[in-house]
């Protein structure tokens, strides 16, 4: 297969000659899956994610024909959306899905238009800045700033020093209560911004948040057996310590030990892998613009131009250069796994046979808007079903009670509504659930309840 060809060229390539201090690399069989396993995971009919994106060129599979899809998608997303329908994060993740494939972020063309998209994400910045010095808290989240100071100081624009110090400040305040996956990013950002600051106070500032961070998660890690946060949160905090050993130096990070706890997960949602695939070979989505544009077919000499001098370029992707020769391969003609996203002439999936059914009881509470409520159903569904299978089951049996909305995000379907009760980013609402008294750490497209559990939606603030 096409991908197979790319990843055995360029990516064992790109693990030979990794840059990575900590040494720690998956191996091939792991990454080939995982890679596989984004590619099928490109739908037509569904929006582009840019991460995948990253997530396939920082591993040196540049040739496959999704990535080829999606990087053409992406496009037209930011030419017709951008301005309009896109928070800073998702802004900041197509720049540096752009930056990624040597595509000029300030130069999009798509559909006729153009688009600067790194002066609509300078904007999208600023009133995030804006919201955090009038309100305390941004339009969006930390994470999305995050994001947004992190795609700026790679591309080379203004703006990201500003986001720097306020997240620097966020995480050494001890009154924040940050994610483990919003201060992997916040690390990631704060890296790059330190590579360009002279100001001593400011070098000071950051070199003491990093070191706070990376060192927290060290000791994390050590407590949690090689955990750091949640499975889901592993990806964006191996990646941080990867890029940042220099912040916690003397002190070694056991990144075998955090290694293992991926390895020991079958990931399978999207945007999962995507955040772990980076760093399973070394990289971080600092080297979004890092990449060898000599070795990516198509690229014209003036993104060469506008790469070269802000950017430069570390050769870690040498090896798709030999790849890129290849003949494209036509969509659905040698693909021989099936591929719910590839045209006819793909095999089929096959059906699964018929599981046996599982009782779910499933709570909806509402106790801070409102006419508070509570419900309780009892459902069956097949076993090995998703929460959202439970979801839809409650609402064909009680949908005055049980009716919901779901919103698509990146991670996957996101319940923005359930008995009429719709969760509101100005309010900081929204419906949370839990397994007992623990919260869930995925989300109802991939969560599977196992037999006699009790989920509870609880209407709830952040």
């Amino acid at each position: 297969m096409l991908l197979s060809v790319a990843f055995g060229i360029g990516v064992l390539l790109a693990l030979a000659g990794s840059t990575a201090a900590h040494g720690c690399v998956a191996p091939h069989h792991l990454v080939s899956k995982l890679l596989h396993q984004l590619e099928d995971s490109v739908k037509r009919d569904e929006p582009p994610n840019p991460s995948i994106l990253l997530a396939m060129n920082l591993a040196g599979a540049t040739d496959s024909s999704a990535r080829q899809w999606l990087l053409q998608q992406i496009q037209k997303e930011a030419v017709t959306k951008a301005q309009k329908d896109m928070t800073s994060g998702q802004v900041a993740l197509y720049v540096l899905a752009l930056l990624s494939s040597c595509q000029n972020p300030q130069q999009v063309h798509a559909l006729g238009h153009t688009v600067d998209l790194l002066s609509i994400l300078q904007q999208k910045t600023d009133e995030e800045m804006a919201s955090l010095e009038t309100e305390g808290v941004p339009i969006t989240t930390l994470y999305s700033v995050s994001l947004d100071a992190l795609a700026l100081c790679l591309a080379g624009a203004g703006g990201y020093r500003g986001p720097s110090v306020m997240l620097a400040k966020q995480v050494l305040s001890p009154e924040s209560d940050i994610s483990v996956d919003t201060r992997a990013v916040a690390a990631l950002a704060l890296t790059c911004t330190y590579s360009h600051v002279d100001l001593q106070d400011e070098q000071d500032l950051l070199w003491e948040a990093l070191s706070t961070v990376t060192n927290e998660f060290l000791d994390e890690q050590e407590k949690g057996n090689g955990m750091i946060g949640n499975i889901y949160s592993m990806g964006l905090a191996l990646q941080a310590l990867g890029a940042t050993s220099k912040f916690y130096a003397p002190r070694d990070w056991d990144c075998t030990q955090a290694f293992s706890v991926v390895y020991k997960h079958d990931y399978r949602l999207p945007m999962a892998i995507a955040q772990v695939l980076p760093a399973l070979v070394g990289k971080s989505y600092l080297e979004a613009a890092h990449v060898d544009c000599d070795a990516i077919a198509g690229m014209s000499p003036s993104l060469q131009l506008f790469l070269s001098p802000k950017l430069g370029t570390a050769g870690v992707h040498r090896g798709m250069a030999a790849a890129a020769q290849s003949p494209p391969d036509p969509v659905g003609t040698t693909l021989l796994h099936c591929a719910p996203w590839h045209c006819a002439g793909c095999p089929p999936c096959p059906s699964p046979l018929p599981a046996a059914s599982i009782t779910v009881h499933y709570s909806v509470i509402n106790k801070l808007r409102g006419k508070h409520f509570s419900y309780t159903i009892s459902v069956q569904v097949p076993r090995g079903s998703t929460l959202l299978r439970v979801l839809q089951e409650a609402a064909a049996k009680e949908p005055n009670k049980f009716s919901f909305k779901t919103e698509q995000t990146s991670w996957g379907p996101m319940v923005v509504s359930i008995h009429g009760l719709a969760a509101s980013s100005a309010d900081r609402t929204y419906w949370q659930f839990l397994s007992g008294q623990d919260a869930l750490q995925e989300g109802v497209g991939t969560y599977k309840p196992h037999m006699g559990e009790h989920i509870q939606a609880v209407f709830s603030t952040y």
